[in-house]
């Protein structure tokens, strides 16, 4: 019984997110027809995070259990053929029994794209947060940035209504920098709670307009709570980047 790990790229505009739900077109529910159609029965498959709806994936990793012998070459062919083109299947690899997409992730990296020019290229509508104006102070969001690396309670920064067990999250790497006319902003950690990057991308925000000073986002952090994060940037500018194992 071969357990796979697929590599799995996509574009989530127009899908209600990576996890199925009653209504709408998930990514999730999308892949396992595919992958139900290749195994010749119905599938589960498990993802290293959820992503909300619009955002995107460069690397999500999923992993699948199958019954029938397949090899990976297979699996990506008849995948992808089975799939619509904003979902991609870039990789298959046999893994050991075992091997858990989700539980056995060490850290995930994200990255937010800002888009900081009074036009916004057509060609970037549904992948950037359009922010016209006015020119973003990056080296202040840079510096509130860096005051989320380290473990700490990101109560402040989850959305109302979560049901984790706990909000304390390490936070290995958090950088902004400016790429005209785009502004990034890539974290990395151990794991995220939901809406915890796009939460700290809008109080970045703030701080680079200059509405918000870099000692109250310290403040905010501390705090647990929501009402001190700025507010939630769009969906559309976040991306999954990579998932890191063992």
């Amino acid at each position: 019984m071969p357990c796979f790990k697929l590599t799995v790229a996509y574009d989530g505009t127009g899908f209600v997110g990576w996890q199925k739900q009653a209504r709408g077109t998930s990514i999730q529910g999308l892949l396992e027809d595919a992958v139900s159609a290749l195994e010749g029965r119905r599938v589960t498959v498990t993802a290293a995070g959820r992503t909300d709806a619009g955002v995107h994936a460069l690397a999500q990793v999923v992993s699948v259990q199958l019954e029938r012998f397949v090899d990976e070459a297979t699996v990506v062919r008849a995948t992808n053929a089975r799939l619509p083109a904003a979902i991609r299947v870039l990789d298959a690899r046999e893994m050991p029994q075992g091997f858990h997409a989700r539980f056995r992730a060490t850290r995930k990296m994200y990255r937010y794209r800002i888009w900081n020019t009074e036009i916004l290229s057509p060609f970037e509508r549904g992948r950037a947060w359009h922010v016209p104006s006015p020119v973003l102070g990056v080296s202040a969001m840079d510096t509130a940035a860096r005051l989320f690396e380290g473990r700490h309670d990101f109560s402040t920064f989850q959305a109302a209504g979560s049901d984790v067990q706990t909000a304390e999250r390490e936070v290995l790497s958090s950088r902004v920098v400016r790429e005209d006319p785009v502004v990034l902003f890539e974290i990395t950690g151990n794991g995220f709670l939901r809406h915890m990057v796009r939460s700290i991308v809008g109080t970045l925000v703030e701080v680079g307009r200059g509405q918000r000073s870099i000692a109250s986002v310290s403040e905010g952090l501390a705090s647990c709570d929501r009402g001190q994060a700025g507010p939630t940037a769009p969906a559309e500018g976040l991306f999954l980047v990579c998932v890191e194992y063992e």
